[in-house]
């Protein structure tokens, strides 16, 4: 109700107008009534084009998750994670992938902010190896829904591991800001071009983390052209870029000392033979990607000269029992000769990837339940696997020295620090079927997917754009 006061004072406001109208020739009225509506009219009609209404907030930003290590992955599935299907597909997208029309696409599947995707001229040499991992709540950018590369293994969605916190991290360099990986971006970097990832199950898991990435703008079509899943070839037929994942877990010739037993596990490793499977075809790349260590633990018997020269952990007699590190090193040396004799794109050593089994080795009830990366001022418990780090970096810069002399390219994706930092991201008793009838170890190895390795990615690309 409007109170007496409030009536009174409108009424004496409107007699001194009413009074004035009475005072003003009609023309004039008639003239200000026209203004007035040549000016208000279009003004009505924009706003009834773009209403004003309060900002809304992007599905993506309602629908990311905190960190936390008490929710359940599979919450990552569930249609409220906004994760788009690839525009291009040359084959048919798996039968559990959604897919969105091109006409319903509008914008990149990958959504960053400017600081994320640029970085400044003057930090583009920036060291990217040094570092912490700090939060990130856009991430993971794919779950094993919109993937199909994720192996069993690395599928710890699918296992039922309880916490997702060690999916929203992000690594920081100390000097620069370290790009999310855009698909698209890489995409068009290589196009009409080829790149190959050679060495062991860990090699290969960085290959499967570029394939569900790069699986958010396209599918790729499998050209191997041998069933044997050692060697797979995908092509990107939208950007006619091949990708290769080339099996070679000691780099080197190696055979097998009974080949008629399939459950031998004693290897004959040729330190100064190449492995041709993987060296004859790097000729036809533009980019190579090679790393290598986790297998130097396996009993093995050494050649050289076509002559054995000792062995490791083989219990033979009347040879000489040498160490994991004399082994590696003459491997290594091989390959990387290799590269430089057969090589003229740009080649990546990537360092070793530290293992975490914590309360006893990997074959002794090992285990990795961290739940959060380490910081940087913590005691990590550090292992065999800072010896072989050390050995990669010698033998790099002998080879990086010798390339540069010949023109060529051979640069070092040092990751050993950064996932050092990283207990959380392996699959550990995930990497299985959860069942009380089967008793698996753990695997405090590889890495899940999505996870932390696909940093290594991020990594990658900004190493392939400071070199172009």
């Amino acid at each position: 109700m409007i109170r007496p006061a409030t009536i009174f004072r409108e009424q004496t406001m409107e007699l001194p107008l009413f009074a004035v109208l009475q005072r003003t020739p009609r023309v004039a009225v008639r003239l200000s009534l026209v203004l007035f509506s040549l000016a208000i009219v279009p003004a009505l009609y924009s706003l009834l084009a773009n209403p004003i209404l309060p900002l809304s907030i992007s599905s993506s930003e309602t629908d990311s998750l905190p960190p936390s290590d008490h929710m359940h992955l599979s919450h990552l599935n569930s249609p409220s994670v906004k994760i788009l299907s690839p525009v291009n597909s040359p084959i048919p997208a798996p039968l559990n992938h959604t897919r969105l029309s091109k006409s319903s696409y509008h914008s990149p599947p990958v959504t960053t902010t400017t600081s994320r995707t640029q970085i400044r001229d003057d930090e583009q040499r920036c060291d990217l190896f040094k570092g912490e991992w700090i939060p990130n709540d856009e991430s993971p950018y794919y779950n094993n829904t919109t993937c199909w590369a994720i192996q069993e293994h690395q599928n710890c969605m699918k296992h039922g591991r309880p916490d997702t916190g060690f999916l929203r991290w992000r690594w920081k360099p100390d000097s620069c800001d370290l790009p999310v990986f855009d698909p698209q971006e890489f995409l068009e970097m290589v196009r009409g071009k080829s790149m190959g990832f050679v060495g062991d199950s860990i090699s290969r898991n960085q290959a499967q983390s570029l394939l569900c990435l790069l699986s958010r703008v396209e599918y790729p079509e499998d050209i191997s052209s041998t069933p044997d899943k050692a060697f797979k070839v995908w092509n990107y037929t939208s950007y006619n870029f091949t990708l290769h994942a080339m099996w070679s877990p000691f780099l080197v010739k190696t055979t097998k000392a009974d080949p008629t037993d399939p459950e031998c596990n004693l290897f004959n490793l040729y330190l100064d033979e190449y492995d041709t499977k993987w060296t004859s075809q790097i000729n036809q790349l533009d980019y190579l990607v090679i790393s290598s260590g986790h297998w130097f633990y396996r009993p093995v018997i050494f050649y050289e000269n076509e002559t054995i020269s000792g062995c490791q952990y083989c219990s033979l007699p009347n040879t000489t029992q040498l160490p994991l590190y004399y082994g590696y090193r003459k491997a290594l040396r091989t390959s990387l000769r290799a590269i430089l004799e057969n090589f003229k794109g740009l080649a990546i050593l990537r360092s070793f990837s530290p293992q975490h089994f914590e309360g006893g080795p990997w074959d002794k009830g090992g285990d990795c339940v961290r739940t959060r990366p380490y910081r940087r001022n913590e005691t990590i418990p550090e292992g065999a696997d800072l010896k072989i780090h050390d050995i990669q970096l010698e033998e790099f810069r002998a080879a990086e020295e010798e390339m540069t002399k010949q023109g060529l390219r051979l640069r070092l994706m040092d990751t050993t620090q950064a996932m050092l930092l990283r207990p959380d991201g392996h699959p550990g008793r995930y990497g299985h079927i959860q069942t009380g009838e089967v008793s698996l170890r753990n695997d405090c190895i590889h890495w899940c997917l999505p996870g932390p390795i696909d940093t290594w990615n991020d990594i990658l690309l900004q190493m392939m754009k400071t070199e172009k």
